[in-house]
């Protein structure tokens, strides 16, 4: 399973929103799978269908309980993990604590991350991209794929 796209959602006053029409075609039959959500690495929210953050959640159970670097990391990374399925009108609900840390407001931007999707607040959003010139994501894409013979 991969995801491709960026979408636009709204967010209602209680913190639900639609899974766009787009990453709903993506995910077959009926479009409607458990996810999990939680921080992502940057101020956003990542969604990860049940299906692939299974496999995570068995490697970090499988770390070192000994080591303070594991338990520091599983503090953070699970922290307001939360189990999200859609109601009956087909919203999911982002628990309060994940919306205040990723500062969502009412306009939402759904993106791909392989995997999974990122969920981010609009401006922050596209204010990650403001910064960004063309010259230095060409640096960053060399540094990240310059290695590779098949692309």
């Amino acid at each position: 399973m991969g995801f491709l796209g960026e979408y636009e959602a709204t967010m209602d006053a209680k913190g639900r929103f639609l899974l766009p029409a787009g990453f709903k075609r993506q995910l077959g039959e009926d479009g409607v799978v458990p996810f999990v959500i939680n921080r992502g690495f940057e101020k956003c929210l990542t969604l990860y269908p049940k299906s692939v953050w299974d496999p995570i959640f068995e490697r970090i159970s499988r770390l070192n309980d000994f080591d303070p670097k594991v338990r520091e990391f599983r503090r953070y990374f699970l922290n307001g993990a939360t189990l999200l399925e859609a109601d009956t009108a087909g919203r999911f609900l982002i628990p309060k604590n994940l919306s205040e840390y990723a500062g969502l407001t009412k306009d939402i931007v759904l993106t791909s991350a392989v995997k999974k999707i990122e969920v981010w607040d609009k401006t922050t959003y596209q204010q990650l991209f403001d910064k960004y010139d063309a010259s230095a994501f060409s640096d960053l894409a060399l540094q990240v794929m310059g290695g590779l013979d098949d692309v």
